[in-house]
C-alpha cells in the first residue's frame, strides 16, 4: 500500500539518542508523500540532553513535517474525534510510554493521541525503544501485542552485551509497518 497522501501523526517520546534516527524516519516518510502531524511527549519536548537542545529538537521536528508540534494533553484530544489521522506512528516509544498505553493512562500528548486516535480503530504503530524491554517492560510489550489495532516495528537487541534487556525497532522498516497495518497485518518478522 502506497503512503502518499496519507496523513500519518508521528510522536516523540523521550528515548533521546534515538532521535536523530527518529527525525531521519520523519524525512523519509515526507518525502513518502505522507503529511506527517508531529506530536511529542512533554519530556522529549521540554527537556535539553547531551543529544540536543529541547527547543531546536522541536524546530527540527516542525521544519521536517512543515506542520506544527502537538505538545499538549487537550491538542491531541481532537484527533479522534476529528479523525485527523489514519495511521498513528510512536517513534521513539519508550518502556514508560508502553507501560501507560497498556494500562490505559492517558496523561502526556503522545498517550493522549494514541488513546484518541485508536478509538476509530485506526493503526498505531509502535517502534520501541527502551533499556528494559527483555525486563520489566515485556509484560507491556506482550499485552500491546495483543491488543486490536496496535503494530510493532520490528526490533532487535542494540547491545546485548552490554545492555542485554534492552531493544530497539529498526527505524528503516517503519514505512513498511505502516502499510501493512493499514491492511490490518503485524508486518514480518518481528524480531530481528
Amino acid at each position: 500500500m502506497p503512503l502518499e497522501n496519507l496523513t500519518v501523526g508521528f510522536a516523540v517520546c523521550g528515548s533521546f539518542c534515538t532521535f536523530e534516527k527518529a527525525f531521519k524516519t520523519a524525512e523519509e516518510l515526507v518525502s513518502l508523500g505522507c503529511n506527517l502531524i508531529p506530536i511529542m511527549s512533554f519530556n522529549a519536548r521540554t527537556l535539553s540532553t547531551r543529544f540536543g537542545n529541547a527547543d531546536d529538537n522541536a524546530a527540527k521536528l516542525e521544519s521536517i513535517c512543515n506542520n506544527k508540534i502537538i505538545s499538549t494533553i487537550e491538542d491531541a484530544e481532537p484527533i479522534g474525534p476529528k479523525k485527523m489521522l489514519d495511521a498513528l506512528v510512536v517513534a521513539p516509544c519508550t518502556g514508560n510510554t508502553l507501560a501507560k498505553l497498556a494500562a490505559g493512562i492517558t496523561d502526556t500528548p503522545v498517550t493522549m493521541a494514541v488513546k484518541s486516535h485508536i478509538r476509530n480503530s485506526r493503526p498505531v504503530i509502535i517502534a520501541i525503544s527502551t533499556n528494559d524491554a527483555l525486563a520489566n517492560s515485556a509484560k507491556n510489550i506482550g499485552a500491546l501485542q495483543n491488543y486490536k489495532n496496535y503494530f510493532f516495528v520490528p526490533y532487535k537487541q542494540d547491545d546485548s552485551s552490554s545492555k542485554p534487556n534492552s531493544l530497539i525497532a529498526k527505524y528503516e522498516l517503519i514505512p513498511g509497518t505502516i502499510a501493512s497495518a493499514l491492511e490490518g497485518k503485524q508486518i514480518q518478522p518481528l524480531l530481528y
